[in-house]
């Protein structure tokens, strides 16, 4: 398996994840990961990072891996080839000091063109697993979760005539499915989200949640701050032909 290389050193490796590539095992299945693919190309890595005790009580390595992206979502991803580069960088994203911009497709328009989000996030009692907005008296320490938003164009589905909108948003927490749950509760889900906007149309022939990691600023472990970009996958360029202003 060959993934796009962004960037690297001897420190970190930055590669551009493709949409279906899951992150690291999850204990149910067997298929390639970002953690295998890291392994493979840089064996000495095999015991940087945390590992991750499944469901099953299946104790997973996940080499290198310092953030996550959800199987769906494309996009920049930042790995640690040493084990001070991983408490490196991970002290950042614990400490909110990098900078994450995504780009997605949404469903309708928004009334505003801009906005923040701060809501709490909560599991939700369901199969499969999904998590919403905190409603009162839910309330729980520790998870509260924020997201800028911007809307970058508005534009409509050939096919079903549906309203979407072109957004960037920028999450300054990190929580599971933060993006997701977000737009949801903003009234505009990400488009082709099977969770959070299940039996609505794939719009602009989207087979995945439509939400791409696009870019990531961070401090990389020689001082230098650096901001790296995935390109745009072949399934958003498409979709960007819909809209007048891209």
């Amino acid at each position: 398996m060959n993934l796009p290389i962004l960037y690297e050193d001897a420190d970190v490796v930055v590669i551009a994840k493709p949409a279906g590539l899951i992150t690291h095992a999850d204990g149910r299945t067997e298929e390639p990961s970002v953690a295998e693919w890291m392994l493979e190309h840089y064996p000495s890595a095999r015991d940087v990072g945390e590992p991750w005790t499944s469901p099953q009580g299946e104790v997973i390595l996940r080499p290198g891996i310092v953030h996550r992206l959800d199987r769906g979502t494309s996009g920049v991803m930042i790995l640690a080839k040493t084990g001070a580069a991983h408490a490196f960088l991970k002290k950042q994203f614990e400490d909110r000091s990098t900078e994450k911009r995504y780009r997605a497709f949404v469903y309708g328009h928004p009334k505003e063109d801009a906005g923040v989000i701060e809501a709490e996030i909560v599991r939700l009692r369901s199969l499969p697993p999904r998590w919403g907005v905190a409603r009162a008296g839910e309330s729980r320490a520790h998870r509260a979760a924020v997201t800028k938003w911007q809307v970058l164009s508005r534009g409509a589905d050939p096919a079903t005539g549906e309203n979407a909108a072109y957004l960037e948003a920028r999450p300054e927490t990190g929580r599971t499915h933060q993006i997701r749950v977000h737009l949801k509760h903003l009234g505009h889900p990400v488009v082709c989200d099977p969770l959070y906007a299940k039996g609505r149309p794939c719009l602009f022939g989207f087979g995945r949640p439509a939400l791409h990691a696009f870019s990531l600023s961070i401090t990389l472990p020689s001082g230098e701050r650096r901001t790296f970009e995935a390109p745009l996958p072949s399934d958003f360029t498409s979709a960007l032909t819909r809209f007048p202003n891209e």
